[in-house]
């Protein structure tokens, strides 16, 4: 049914088809004077502020701030990448893994997700996104070698070179 009283505009209508014009109360709103339903939204927000809020024991007051995680500094081989090591006769140690992991991480700060990784003596195709080495390439078989789909190129720390 219409309620004619909500347009003024309708009045002239509901009263040419024979209906009088019902006189209503407003309808109550919260927070107004005559509002019988409950408070207002910014009422009960101020006054849910101004009540301190119980913790369970042990729990610290304020939350304290997270703190910034380092960068997954491990980074895998593939059985294709072992392969090339393998055959070239090399062999990593911890510092030139913690150097391959900082490029890797490098290339990801850039937004690398195929990097070409230049270490010392040897060239490394990794994938940033899975952190894994996906083939690598020693000084013997470097000279006229064409790498494709990559989109960076880190140049890492040699030899004497201090890592940062």
């Amino acid at each position: 049914m219409t309620d004619y009283n909500a347009n003024a505009g309708l009045l002239g209508i509901a009263r040419s088809r024979g209906n009088a014009p019902v006189e209503r109360a407003p309808a109550a709103r919260p927070g107004q004077p005559g509002g019988e339903i409950g408070l207002a939204f910014d009422q009960v927000l101020q006054e849910s502020l101004a009540v301190p809020s119980v913790l369970p024991m042990g729990v610290p007051a304020s939350i304290p701030a997270i703190p910034e995680v380092p960068p997954v500094s491990q980074v895998r081989f593939s059985a294709h990448a072992q392969q090339r090591l393998a055959q070239a006769s090399v062999e990593l140690g911890p510092e030139s893994l913690a150097k391959l992991a900082a490029a890797v991480d490098k290339a990801g700060l850039k937004g690398g997700k195929e990097s070409l990784i230049l270490l010392d003596d040897l060239a490394f195709v990794v994938s940033v996104k899975n952190r894994t080495v996906i083939t690598a390439v020693g000084a013997d078989r470097m000279s006229d070698s064409v790498f494709t789909q990559i989109d960076s190129v880190v140049i890492a720390g040699g030899k004497d070179a201090p890592t940062a």
